[in-house]
């Protein structure tokens, strides 16, 4: 039936408001869809209505908060010792009336006498034995690198790991007991009648480097890996030997490499002190014993500032180094990217 004019509801003028259960109701008597009501551009007065996403509206925790135990760990195992170096390296204690006071008194005397020798000392054994275990070490990792046999690749990597940390009191004893005076090698070879000694600058050398070769492998195996093949092809193609290869591509590309390894060889022979002091003693001058000696006072009572600041000429020997390598390794990172 059809409903009168009068009975039916007036339309809404255009910025009224209908009421949403009212509207709701309406359409689902007239069987139309429900239409989707746009929100409203400003919210009423004393209502708090956020436009911005949850997520947006929480703090974020900032990123340096995760760094800080590690900073806190450095900060306890390196910063307070360097602190401590540096503080006591520059404090000259009078003997006499026991004052103490700042000045260069133990850094001078660090420099001097027997304490030179032994730095110098400590400089040639480091610089010899890394610098045979650079060559010693890229000549085996390149022979491990091209071989087919992918067992014995593994296995020379995981005998380089475990030889690489033997060191100090057992490496000694092991040494005494191959080629001292009484060792194995040493009698069934005759070699003290060659005039062999181990305990010698040659011996200490031939001790680190049981443990810089293997160092020098795991170092330098990343590095002989990121050469690329097409490399050594186009040198072939364009009639280059395999010398002319490595004297003009590889090594040029590898020298920081190379650079690198010998800076952490020179600071684990440098930094060395079990084994020397098993071994040889006070036969061979280093400085790595000296700083020990002063520490003790088993020389001079009331050195132990002299130590302090032969430690401080260690540091500095090592950053020298390290200055010498940084750049080079800006400079080839590019090429074994």
């Amino acid at each position: 039936m059809t409903q009168p004019a009068s009975a039916r509801p007036a339309p809404a003028r255009t910025g009224d408001a209908e009421p949403a259960p009212a509207a709701a109701a309406r359409t689902g008597a007239e069987g139309t869809a429900p239409t989707r009501t746009a929100p409203a551009s400003a919210a009423s007065p004393g209502s708090a209505v956020s436009t911005a996403p949850a997520g947006k509206r929480r703090r974020r925790t900032p990123a340096w908060l995760a760094a800080v135990p590690l900073l806190a760990v450095t900060a306890l195992a390196f910063g307070l010792p360097a602190l401590a170096m540096l503080t006591g390296a520059f404090t000259v204690k009078d003997q006499t009336t026991g004052a103490t006071s700042y000045g260069l008194g133990n850094l001078t005397a660090s420099l001097q006498g027997a304490y030179l020798t032994a730095l110098l000392g400590s400089v040639k054994l480091s610089a010899v034995s890394a610098a045979i275990g650079v060559v010693a070490g890229l000549l085996l990792a390149q022979a491990v690198v091209t071989s087919r046999f992918e067992a014995l690749k593994q296995a020379v990597l995981t005998a380089s790991g475990v030889l690489a940390n033997f060191g100090g009191v057992p490496l000694a004893f092991a040494f005494v007991a191959t080629l001292g005076n009484a060792g194995f090698l040493t009698q069934h070879l005759g070699l003290t009648e060659l005039g062999w000694t181990l305990y010698g600058f040659t011996g200490l050398t031939l001790a680190y480097l049981y443990f810089l070769i293997p160092l020098m492998v795991l170092t330098i195996t990343p590095a002989l890996e990121g050469l690329r093949v097409q490399w050594r092809e186009a040198a072939r193609n364009n009639g280059a030997t395999a010398f002319q290869y490595w004297r003009h591509v590889a090594l040029p590309v590898l020298t920081p490499s190379l650079l690198g390894g010998f800076v952490l060889l020179f600071g684990s022979a440098f930094a060395a002190y079990a084994t020397a002091a098993a071994m040889v003693g006070s036969s061979v001058p280093l400085i790595t014993l000296q700083i020990a000696d002063a520490l003790a006072g088993n020389v001079m009572v009331g050195q132990e500032n002299v130590a302090l600041a032969m430690s401080l000429d260690m540091v500095l020997v090592a950053g020298l180094v390290m200055a010498v390598y940084l750049p080079l390794q800006r400079r080839s990172a590019r090429w074994l990217a």
